[in-house]
């Protein structure tokens, strides 16, 4: 890279809580950042989520970088023993880091597209010395920036997985769409709510969001009769089907389990197991679930899915990733994550190393880092945008080294922090590794994973 390149800025894609952390680590290491994010405000895919409570306290959410840039305009964290709501973490905490950061980011600007500079996917001449070129749309055109470094912070919330098994839309999917959800419902909504209220709801998924999704229309239940869930899980029902309970070292999420056994229990909600959707049909008004297995479920009015969320590669489709085949997290990052090996929440911090691609200078971040793992903590986030910050600033010593030690977190399987809906039927539960602090990169030596 020459010194005309090192002299541009890093291009943060994303506004959300790891894409401004970042800017606030780069900015830490003398690093000028431009964060480009597709919505109109910071957060804009946690707003989305607004009523939903995080798992965590704030003592676990705010970044350290991102803090000391809050501290001059007079921002004081919440108690650190409480726990926000994603509208709460939006208002009191992304929205004032955006603020602190000015013009550093730019709201309504849709990346389309990321490459070299006169480098298509296939050139292999001079392609590292080329700058970054990004594409993106704004203020009704397109526009375009040079960067020496990308970070994509985007997340995954764009794009849901869909509630047929194959990983494809299941028949009439797209047909059914004025009836399919793939959020929890707000039902403090009044339109939302009258939505569901008496009305027949089948879930679809085995995780955190499936877990509050069966819990609030438990409680709509009680105050609008017949108002009822299906619970469809792919799998069947074992000792972890419900998390920890309890035992769950993250509290809430173990009090959501908890509250949708309770839904099943008392008869407000039915479960159907070994159950993976094929088609969705039209009865009238209502819905039929088809399964592979040729059972049809008795007619629902809404179908919410709430199966997990993959990553969206198609604006990074010049540039060369490493990502693994299953999983589309880096390839050396996946053996840490993938739900196919490990039946623990708990995954060992990482940074530059775990999070490198064949093309130099491009790393993807939070969620979306991740590809279709369900278990991203904000923590890790925060550490991996550290690392990155701090091997573009050329301080390889302290991009591998950890400064972050994670909470246990107990019984695992299930959403992340940020209640993201996942499809956590590959995660066995179990038991989870005790806090350790690692070198990056090294092979874990305790815990059950």
């Amino acid at each position: 890279m020459n010194a005309s390149t090192t002299e541009l800025p890093v291009v943060v894609i994303g506004a959300g809580p790891i894409g401004l952390a970042a800017a606030a680590h780069l900015i830490e290491r003398g690093i000028e950042p431009l964060v480009l994010e597709a919505g109109e405000a910071a957060g804009s895919a946690v707003r989305e989520w607004s009523h939903v409570r995080l798992f965590s306290p704030w003592g676990e959410v705010t970044d350290p970088a991102a803090e000391k840039l809050l501290a001059p305009t007079g921002w004081v964290r919440p108690d650190a023993a409480t726990y926000p709501s994603g509208g709460d973490w939006a208002e009191q905490y992304l929205q004032p880091l955006a603020e602190a950061l000015g013009d550093r980011v730019r709201l309504g600007a849709t990346v389309n597209g990321v490459s070299r500079t006169g480098r298509d996917r296939i050139v292999d001449a001079d392609r590292e010395s080329q700058p970054f070129v990004v594409h993106y749309t704004a203020d009704g055109g397109e526009q375009r920036v040079f960067a020496r470094a990308v970070i994509d912070a985007s997340g995954t919330w764009a794009t849901p997985s869909p509630a047929g098994g194959s990983g494809l839309p299941a028949l009439g999917e797209r047909a059914a769409a004025d009836r399919v959800t793939y959020r929890v419902p707000d039902l403090k909504d009044p339109a939302v709510r009258a939505r569901y209220a008496g009305k027949r709801t089948a879930v679809i998924g085995s995780g955190a969001s499936a877990f509050t999704a069966l819990a609030t229309l438990a409680d709509l239940a009680k105050d609008k009769p017949g108002t009822h869930a299906v619970w469809i899980l792919r799998r069947g029902i074992s000792g972890s089907t419900f998390g920890g309970g309890e035992a769950d070292q993250l509290p809430a999420r173990g009090a959501l389990g908890l509250a949708a056994k309770a839904a099943v229990d008392n008869g407000l909600a039915d479960a159907i197991t070994g159950f993976r959707t094929e088609t969705i049909e039209r009865d009238d008004a209502r819905l039929i679930l088809i399964g592979e297995d040729g059972r049809r479920l008795e007619p629902v009015d809404e179908v919410v899915v709430l199966t997990g969320f993959r990553p969206d590669l198609s604006f990074l489709s010049e540039i060369r990733l490493g990502l693994d085949e299953r999983l589309q997290a880096p390839v050396e990052l996946a053996p840490l994550i993938d739900p196919n090996q490990h039946s623990c929440g708990t995954v060992y911090p990482h940074g530059v190393n775990e999070l490198s691609h064949p093309e130099k200078d491009i790393y993807l971040v939070g969620m979306k880092s991740y590809g279709r793992a369900p278990t991203f903590l904000a923590m890790t986030g925060y550490e991996q945008v550290r690392s990155i910050a701090a091997a573009l600033a050329g301080d390889r010593e302290a991009a591998e080294r950890v400064e972050l030690t994670l909470p246990e977190t107990g019984v695992c399987g299930g959403a992340g922090l940020f209640d993201e809906p996942a499809d956590a039927e590959a995660n066995g539960g179990g038991c989870c590794a005790a806090p350790a602090t690692l070198q990056i990169g090294a092979t874990p030596q305790a815990g059950c994973c």
